[in-house]
C-alpha cells in the first residue's frame, strides 16, 4: 500500500500541475476576445461613419446644383430688368429677384453647413482608421505572443501526460478517477496524512476506528468529511489519542441520547 500512496502522491503533483496548465490553455482565446469585439465595433463604426460622409457628398453636390440653377434664375431675372414696361411687370420681377436671391443665399448657407459637417465628419474618419490600423498591429502581435505562449503550454502539458501515464498503470481506475475529481476540487491537495489523528487535509478529527482502519493499509480510505485520501503518518502523541477516543466515545453517547421532541 506504501507503493501506492508513494505513486498517489507523485501523481498529484503532475495533475496540479496538469490541470493548471490546461485551465491556463483553454482561457488563452478569452484574452483576445474584449480587444477583437473592440476592433470589430471599430471597424462597423467606420463603415458607418464613411457611408454618411458619402451621403454627405452627395448632399453637398445636389446643393451645388440647386445654387447654380438658383444663381443663374436670379441673374436671368436680373437681365430682364432692362425690358420691362410697366410698373406692373417691375413689381412682377422684382419679386422674382428677391425669391430667387433668398433661395441663393438659403443654399449656401446649408452648403457650408453641409461641408463644415462633413470636413468635422472625415477628420474624424481619417483618425479612427489610423487608430482602427494601429489596434490590428497590436491584436496580431499580442495573438502571435499568445499562440507561441500556448504552444509551449501545450508542449509542457504533452511532457506531464507522459509522466501522468509512466505512473497510472495497474493502477484501480475507480481511485484514479476520484483522485483527479479530488485534486480539482480541492486546489491540488489529493492526499494527505492523518496527524494526531486528525485529517491534515480539512483539520477535522477523525473517528479512531476509521484512523486504525487507515494505519491497517488494507484499501485505500477517503476522509469522510474532505473526500481526500489518507495515509496514516505515525508518532501519535499519547495524549492526543486518548483525547480523540474520548472525543469520539462522546459523540457516540450523544448520538445514542433521545431528542427532547421525540420524547
Amino acid at each position: 500500500m506504501e507503493a501506492t500512496f508513494e505513486k498517489l502522491r507523485s501523481l498529484q503533483e503532475i495533475l496540479f500541475a496538469k490541470f493548471k496548465l490546461e485551465k491556463e490553455i483553454n482561457e488563452i482565446p478569452k484574452a483576445l476576445v474584449t480587444k477583437t469585439e473592440v476592433l470589430n465595433r471599430a471597424k462597423k463604426s467606420f463603415i458607418e461613419r464613411n457611408e454618411q460622409a458619402e451621403s454627405m457628398k452627395t448632399k453637398v453636390r445636389h446643393l451645388n446644383i440647386e445654387l447654380s440653377d438658383a444663381t443663374k434664375r436670379r441673374e436671368d431675372f436680373e437681365k430682364q430688368m432692362d425690358l420691362i414696361k410697366t410698373q406692373k411687370e417691375y413689381e412682377a420681377l422684382d419679386k422674382e429677384i428677391r425669391d430667387a436671391t433668398e433661395k441663393e443665399q438659403t443654399l449656401r448657407k446649408d452648403i457650408v453647413n453641409e461641408e463644415g459637417d462633413l470636413e468635422e465628419l472625415l477628420i474624424g474618419l481619417e483618425k479612427l482608421e489610423k487608430q482602427i490600423h494601429l489596434d490590428e498591429q497590436e491584436l496580431k502581435e499580442e495573438s502571435d505572443k499568445i499562440q507561441a505562449e500556448g504552444s509551449s503550454k501545450k508542449l509542457k502539458l504533452t511532457t506531464l501526460t507522459s509522466e501522468e501515464h509512466s505512473i497510472t498503470p495497474g493502477m484501480d481506475q475507480d481511485i484514479l478517477f476520484k483522485f483527479e475529481r479530488i485534486i480539482k476540487s480541492k486546489e491540488g491537495l489529493g492526499i494527505v496524512p492523518i496527524v494526531n489523528g486528525v485529517c491534515s487535509g480539512c483539520h477535522i478529527i477523525l473517528p479512531m476506528q476509521f484512523v486504525n482502519e487507515v494505519r491497517m493499509e488494507e484499501a485505500v480510505k477517503f476522509c469522510p468529511y474532505c473526500s481526500r485520501i489518507l495515509y496514516f503518518q505515525s508518532g501519535m502523541d499519547p495524549a492526543k489519542r486518548d483525547q480523540i477516543e474520548a472525543g469520539s466515545l462522546a459523540e457516540l453517547v450523544e448520538d445514542e441520547e433521545p431528542n427532547d421532541d421525540e420524547e
